[in-house]
């Protein structure tokens, strides 16, 4: 965007931002020669997933999963199972763990899936995964 040369002034001073390499010239940042930098959640995420198996029937905890901020945390379930798997979260360290919910509704499945369930946005939060089987094994992945 140009500036107006207003009177009294005669010149108009410019500030951009540059970069480079130690020793080399500076180079100024425009649509032809952008930042070097990656957009978030475009490089792949370092964190572990939570993965296992559970097949004890009744309740049964599985976490906590620290997610990366901002990036989609992907739910796989595998096996041959009856049941119901729900995401839940704490923001205490998981003194206190919650149903993570959508629209007031708890985020649970009953069948095999493979889909993103949720975005976390707070630093102190972590992921759980609360397992009710009925009968047979469920594989589990909470991963980003």
């Amino acid at each position: 965007m140009p500036y107006p040369v207003v009177v009294p002034s005669q010149s108009v001073p410019l500030f951009a931002h540059a970069f480079g390499n130690e020793g080399e010239a500076a180079v100024a940042v425009s649509a032809a020669n952008p930042l070097p930098t990656a957009p978030p959640g475009t490089r792949a995420a370092d964190v572990a997933p939570l993965a296992g198996a559970d097949n004890s029937a009744g309740v049964e905890q599985f976490g906590p999963f620290v997610p990366r901020l901002g990036r989609e945390v992907v739910l796989t379930l595998s096996g041959t199972w009856s049941g119901s798997v729900a995401l839940m979260r704490s923001v205490d360290g998981g003194a206190t763990v919650l149903p993570a919910t959508l629209g007031g509704t708890a985020i649970s499945f009953t069948a095999n899936v493979n889909e993103i369930v949720w975005v976390e946005t707070e630093a102190a939060a972590t992921l759980y995964l609360s397992i009710t089987l009925n009968a047979g094994a469920v594989t589990y992945r909470v991963a980003q």
